[in-house]
């Protein structure tokens, strides 16, 4: 079976990498393309700095950012960026397939609530239990 090449909108990923932002824009959604068109805030300026850092060799220490909003571009992709959940960073390795998506999509931030059994006198049954 031959793997098919990925495209978006019918780009390669050299081919979209090698456009600018402002073109790569155009290529996205509506949300995607209204916050890039706006620009980038300091701490998404300085996430992009990180990456062009470590992209160049010049640093060891892995990506780590607090910045869930940030739009996933081209140059991302293969890099393992570790995305704050709310309690901790979660490593996520950025595939061409998430290329115009939101980073926060890839991290849960919410976990699923397991109760347990009810503690002494929370129910009128387990009041009257304890009174032995």
């Amino acid at each position: 079976m031959v793997k098919k090449e990925f495209t978006y909108r019918g780009k390669t990923i050299e081919e979209l990498q090698k456009l600018s932002i402002e073109e790569f824009a155009k290529l996205t959604p509506a949300r995607q393309r209204r916050s890039l068109l706006r620009g980038f805030n300091e701490a998404e300026k300085k996430l992009l700095a990180k990456i062009k850092k470590y992209k160049a060799g010049k640093t060891k220490k892995p990506v780590k950012t607090h910045c869930r909003d940030i739009v996933v571009l081209p140059d991302m992709v293969g890099l393992t960026i570790h995305i704050h959940s709310g309690k901790t960073f979660v490593p996520i390795t950025i595939e061409p397939d998430m290329i115009a998506h939101v980073l926060g999509e890839f991290t849960m931030n919410r976990q699923k609530v397991s109760h347990s059994a009810p503690g002494i006198g929370a129910t009128r049954s387990s009041a009257s239990a304890s009174v032995k």
